[in-house]
Order: structure tokens, then C-alpha cells, then sequence
């Protein structure tokens, strides 16, 4: 259930291979490091920096790269602010791990949970792709099951997994995990401490520009 980053860095870089940045904050080279969004995608605030991780739980490498993201994220300045984005890529196994986030979501009990359910499914190889085995699962661990049921079958949680994916067509994702900073710039790296080392001089440059616009 992996998809390539190989070839998702491949394509960024030939989108991107004759951009260039200018001036104190672009230490990080267009092309190499990130890529342009075009055309720019709508954020939730523009009073905001918003970065986007989109992600699945059926993805090995988004497993090893959520703690480290979760740490950068507590770090996190007020005017920036970060969004999980979970994507399918059309498959179903990935459609209901989707629906397990936002389920959870709703019922109060992600951010307990989320490390238990990547360790879950990538460690003790439980199928929580399966909405029986799910529901079973977190209702062992103190989750209202019928909650759960309710909003895991609802059409509030479906609009959210396809919203999800056309989040993810907007931005040209190709693999996960992929960041993306105020719907301008795609990280265009395979490394996890790069794409936060990144992230931070992208989030800068934006502060930056936004600065210069009042």
C-alpha cells in the first residue's frame, strides 16, 4: 500500500527545475527543495501560515515520520497553524483509514489515538482498514462505540475523504507523506528533517510576504 516517493520528488523537480529564489530567507532552492503550487489552493484562514501534511495510516513512512512531525508541530508559533490531511488515492483500504481519522476525530479521541492506530496497523498488523475490526479496536480502548459506527458511516465523514483527495489533486500529490505551506510551496524532499528544516524557512518567507503587504 506504498506509494513511490521517488517518484513523486522526480515529478516536483521537473515541474519545478527552473524556478529560483531570491533574498535572505530562501536558503532552500526552488526545484530542489520545493516546488510552486500552481495554481495557488485556498487555505482555511488568511490570517494564518496553514501547512498541510497529507498522509495515510496505511503508510509505512508516514508511521516514522508522524512523532517527528508532531514534535515540530508543538513548537509552532501562533500564526501558523498546521492541517492533517488524510488521502485515499482511490483506494478503499486508504478510503476507510480516512474515515477512521475523521471518525475519530468527532469522537473527540484522535489525538489519544493516533499513534496507537499507526503502531496498530504497521507493528502488531492489525487490519483497521476493516470498519468491524476498527470499531472492535477503539472500543477497547475506551472510544464510544456507537459514536464511532455513526460517524464512521456518515455522510459528514465521507464529504471529508473526498474532500481529502481533491485536496490532494489540487496540490498535484503523488506520494505520502507530502507537506505543503500556505497552498504556494510543495516540499520537494525525501528526507523527514529536511522537509521540517524546510518547512520552517517556507513558513518564514511567507510571514515575510505577508508582512510586506500591510
Amino acid at each position: 500500500m506504498e506509494f513511490s516517493r521517488r517518484r513523486f520528488v522526480t515529478s516536483a523537480i521537473a515541474m519545478g527545475a527552473t524556478l529560483s529564489v531570491a533574498g535572505p530567507l530562501a536558503a532552500q532552492t526552488a526545484g530542489r527543495d520545493f516546488v510552486m503550487i500552481n495554481p495557488v489552493q485556498p487555505t482555511d484562514d488568511a490570517a494564518k501560515i496553514e501547512v498541510v501534511e497529507f498522509f495515510s495510516y496505511g503508510c509505512p513512512h508516514c508511521a516514522d515520520f508522524n512523532p517527528l512531525l508532531n514534535l515540530w508541530a508543538a513548537g509552532l508559533p501562533a500564526d501558523v497553524v498546521l492541517k492533517k490531511v488524510p488521502v485515499s488515492f482511490g483506494r478503499a483500504a486508504w478510503g476507510n483509514a480516512a474515515k477512521l481519522y475523521y471518525a475519530l476525530e468527532i469522537t473527540g479521541d484522535l489525538k489519544r489515538l493516533e499513534a496507537d492506530v499507526f503502531k496498530a496497523i504497521h507493528q502488531e498488523r492489525t487490519n483497521l482498514f476493516d470498519e468491524k475490526t476498527a470499531a472492535g479496536w477503539v472500543a477497547a480502548r475506551g472510544v464510544d462505540r456507537k459514536k464511532f459506527t455513526d460517524a464512521f458511516g456518515s455522510f459528514g465523514v465521507q464529504s471529508k475523504v473526498r474532500r481529502g483527495d481533491q485536496m490532494a489533486a489540487g496540490f498535484k500529490i503523488e506520494g505520502v507523506p507530502a507537506m505543503a505551506v500556505d497552498g504556494k510551496f510543495l516540499i520537494a524532499t525525501l528526507q523527514f528533517e529536511q522537509q521540517l528544516a524546510v518547512a520552517d524557512k517556507l513558513i518564514a518567507r511567507v510571514r515575510s510576504e505577508k508582512a510586506g503587504k500591510k
